[in-house]
Order: C-alpha cells, then sequence, then structure tokens
C-alpha cells in the first residue's frame, strides 16, 4: 500500500511504536540482502553523498529515507571505511527537519577545510501549498565525528531564471578558491548546471550558468560533478527527459558525461565531445566522485532508479551502492575499473581456474557455482556467432552475458533473472564493441552484478532478483568455437 504524503514526510522519530521493529523483521527475512554492497538497514537508499578522505576513513553517506520504500524525509546515513572494501555503518550522518532542510536533507558533497570536514547538500522546504523552496546548507564534522548544521543556508535563493528543480552541489577546490556546481532547471524546463565560487564556504557568488553544447538536454541535469583527469575536463550528469536512441538511453534516466579542454572558469565555456552514458546496464543513477589521497579519482553510484518498482520493496528495504570504481580516459572514453583494493575479498582463496575451449556447446564445472564472487573469464579464438555467459542459473532462472560476433554487440538479459522488475526499464541491454578478445570482469551479489568489460571500455550494472537455488555458471559458444580462461573467487 503506498504511504500518504504525511506518511512519508515523517522522521524516524515520529514513527508508530514498533513500526521500525516490524520493518527489521521483514527485512531480516528476505533471501536478497547483499553480501558485500553498501545497502541501507531499513527503507530507502538513493544517491551517494559526501564521499571523502578524512582523517584516515574514506567517508561515504548515502540519501535514507526509513521508513519505507517509497521517496519521502530524507536523511545522510553515514558510512566509512579504511580500504573502500569493508565499509562501518556510522549512523545518521544529517538529520533533516529545521527550518532550511524542512523536508529532507538533499543530495551534496564534502570537502576538507581546517582540518574539519564540511557538507555542502541541499535543505529541502516545502510551504503551506507544497511549493519546494530549495536552499543550500553546510554542515560541518569535526574530528571526533560529530556533525553540526551551520544554522543559515549558506547558499539561499535560486538565481533569476531557473526553477526550484536547483539542487545537488558538488565542491571542489581549486587553488584557493573553492567552487561548486549545482544541477538547475531553467524556467523553460530545459536542464543545466550552473557555478558558484566562495574564498570561505560560507559565502558563495553566483557565476552563472556553464556553457555547454546542449542547450536544450533534457528537463533537468540532477548530480553533476566536475573534474580534471589526465589534462582534460570532465563533466558527469543525470539529465533526466533523454529519449532514447538505438542502443543509447534506455533506462527512465540517464548518467552520463562529457570530456573536452578544462572548464574555463572565468568564462564558464566548456568545449567538449559528445554525451556518453557512463553505464550501459539497468540500476545505474547518480554517481558521484572524489579524489584519493593518492590521486586516483573513483566514483560510486546508486544502484537503482528513481519512479521504478523492485521485488525487495515488499520486504521494507530498496537499492544499493555500487562497488567503488577508479576512473581514466582512455581514447575518448570515460573508464571505468573496480578499485584494486577490492582483491582484499578474496581473502587467502588463491580461487579457480579454468582453461577450456567449447564447441557449438554449453558447459558447467563443478567449482563454477555461487551466489556472491567474482569472476573474470576471457574468451578468445572465436569463430563462433555468440559465445558468453550463463550466471545466477537454475532449471527456470539464468542471467546471460554474451556477445554477438555477428553485430559486434555485448548483450545482457536479465528477462529470465527471477521475479520481475518494472516493465519501464526493459529487460535487454546492448551496446557496440569491436574486439576479437573479450574480458568480462564481473561482481556477482546477492541481487545485483556489475560487469566490467575489456578493462572498464563498458558497464553493465543490473539488480537481478534469482531464488537461492539459481548458482549455477553456463559457458556457451554458438555456431562456432571459443577458447576460455576463467578464475573465480567467492566472497
Amino acid at each position: 500500500m503506498k504511504m500518504t504524503r504525511e506518511q512519508r514526510y515523517r522522521r524516524i522519530d515520529q514513527a508508530e511504536p514498533g513500526e521500525i521493529g516490524m520493518l527489521e523483521a521483514l527485512i531480516s527475512t528476505c533471501p536478497w540482502r547483499q553480501d558485500y554492497h553498501i545497502q541501507p538497514i531499513t527503507g530507502l537508499l538513493n544517491d551517494p553523498n559526501g564521499f571523502s578522505y578524512y582523517q584516515g576513513y574514506y567517508h561515504l553517506f548515502y540519501q535514507w529515507f526509513p521508513l519505507g520504500t517509497e521517496h519521502g524525509m530524507k536523511y545522510w546515513y553515514h558510512t566509512r571505511s579504511t580500504d573502500l572494501v569493508h565499509w562501518e555503518e556510522v549512523g545518521i550522518g544529517i538529520q533533516p527537519g529545521d527550518t532550511y532542510d524542512s523536508h529532507g536533507a538533499y543530495s551534496g558533497s564534502a570537502i576538507e577545510k581546517d582540518g574539519q570536514l564540511h557538507l555542502l547538500y541541499t535543505g529541502n522546504t516545502r510551504d503551506e501549498d507544497w511549493i519546494r523552496h530549495p536552499y543550500q546548507c553546510l554542515a560541518i564534522m569535526d574530528e571526533s565525528g560529530s556533525i553540526t548544521k551551520v544554522d543559515r543556508p549558506v547558499i539561499s535563493e535560486v538565481p533569476s531564471g531557473y526553477t526550484e528543480h536547483f539542487r545537488d552541489p558538488k565542491v571542489w577546490k581549486q587553488g584557493n578558491t573553492y567552487y561548486c556546481v549545482i544541477g538547475a532547471q531553467r524556467v523553460d524546463e530545459t536542464g543545466c548546471m550552473v557555478l558558484y565560487r566562495s574564498s570561505d564556504l560560507r559565502n558563495w557568488t553566483f557565476l552563472g550558468e556553464i556553457h555547454t553544447g546542449l542547450p536544450k538536454f533534457g528537463y533537468m541535469w540532477e548530480c553533476p560533478d566536475y573534474m580534471e583527469l589526465q589534462s582534460q575536463g570532465v563533466l558527469i550528469f543525470s539529465p533526466q527527459g533523454i529519449e532514447s536512441q538505438g542502443d543509447w538511453y534506455h533506462n527512465i534516466f540517464q548518467s552520463g558525461y562529457l570530456i573536452g579542454e578544462p572548464l574555463d572558469l572565468q568564462t564558464r565555456h566548456f568545449e567538449h565531445g559528445p554525451f556518453q552514458e557512463l553505464d550501459r546496464g539497468f540500476d545505474f543513477y547518480a554517481p558521484q566522485t572524489m579524489q584519493a589521497p593518492d590521486g586516483r579519482r573513483m566514483l560510486v553510484g546508486w544502484m537503482g532508479l528513481p519512479d521504478l518498482e523492485y521485488p525487495t520493496d515488499q520486504s521494507g528495504w530498496a537499492h544499493c551502492l555500487t562497488i567503488p570504481r577508479q576512473l581514466s580516459l582512455r581514447e575518448g572514453k570515460l573508464i571505468q575499473q573496480p578499485v584494486s583494493e577490492m582483491v582484499k575479498l578474496r581473502g587467502d582463496s588463491e580461487g579457480t581456474h579454468m582453461e577450456f575451449t567449447l564447441d557449438n556447446e554449453t558447459r558447467s564445472f563443478a567449482d563454477f557455482a555461487g551466489i556472491a564472487y567474482e569472476l573474470e573469464c576471457e574468451i578468445r579464438d572465436f569463430d563462433a556467432e555468440t559465445v558468453g555467459i550463463e550466471f545466477r542459473a537454475s532449471a527456470g532462472e539464468k542471467t546471460v552475458l554474451k556477445y554477438d560476433r555477428l553485430t559486434q554487440k555485448v548483450i545482457l538479459d536479465r528477462s529470465q533473472s527471477g521475479a520481475t522488475l518494472g516493465e519501464q526499464n526493459g529487460n535487454v541491454r546492448r551496446c557496440a564493441l569491436n574486439a576479437d578478445v573479450l574480458k568480462f570482469h564481473m561482481f556477482v551479489d546477492s541481487s545485483s552484478v556489475e560487469i566490467f568489460v575489456n578493462d572498464g571500455e563498458e558497464v553493465f550494472t543490473s539488480r537481478i532478483f534469482p531464488s537461492k537455488e539459481s548458482t549455477e555458471i553456463r559457458f556457451f559458444v554458438q555456431g562456432g568455437k571459443a577458447e576460455f580462461q576463467a578464475s573465480k573467487w567467492d566472497y
């Protein structure tokens, strides 16, 4: 049963007696709780926020509505890690309900200044007519981990020419100056992002809109992020309202990037190439990046999408975050690869390794099965029409990853993956790939898969909801031969 507006905009302290206990009991019986991904203790998780490094820890917050799986009163929930792999639940980071975040602490980012971690976020408010009034707010975490909100917004007004859809500040420092980009909607209902400047994170000057070659590209740009990689500028954002084209843009909302010359901070002009999707799977949105102490640029995304129903909704929780990914540029593309620390999940295991040739057949192996694992598979010397892997498989279920040599496309098919998802996103995704050697690097968990193709040239991120009995891994070749090398580590 859908919640009423009043139910969705309650704080935790307004929960009914026993309500949270009932949610926890419901969640404890869910077969799709993840083994190694960040997931909510109850309710709904969405955008990653405040991804940063401070006081020896990686800090990663996420949007959290604790009382249900619909979007309602959002908190920042705090997790931290020393190694990007094992995450500790710290608890509520930012609690909404004050004057300038009365209806939610919405997304934002973090940066260290003067030995403290500064959290810049959008305060969501609604008036008596339910009209939204966004504020850009600041909270500060000290060395003890205590977080205190600054009393007043640091950006209190939406500039002329933009609607109330004005949110998700992403902050960075260049020289002695702080900048932030904010996702916005113009009054003509087209999406864009704007730029602000500050010397102290408290007093911000509106510089204006960032000028891109996409003046009418969707109706809202969410979760903007700017960085410089390998002497080039990269703008990441999540545009809403993009029509599908061929194999592109089939999710209800998109996440992608522009690569170009570094952003001119004086003119705000950004000369760039085409918009490209970050992820070719079904469930990926609102990514956020940070720069690690060693200089690596890393990304985490929300493994979910707004306005879709998921099978775990019935169990009192929804969504998770992706594993952290390291970013680089290669031949005009943003490359994503799992951070090297992920090998820690292998423990002391040397893994299971196989080499074999298939000739127009499907094969499985006794040591290749499971629910949560890492799988590397290289396929070469193939003249077959189709090669691939079926995983989380059983007599009645399977998720299929394959390469069609004739059309030169990688295909992910979850039409038989188990419990069904909302129809809006469909069940098949494809992307072009011209390759003589295929590398599939897969991170499979109880209800998800992240697939890195050819060292991160393409990535497919998807939720899947198979039964516990669906553990088989099958390798297949159709219309010819192929040589396989496969390695697997259980998590």
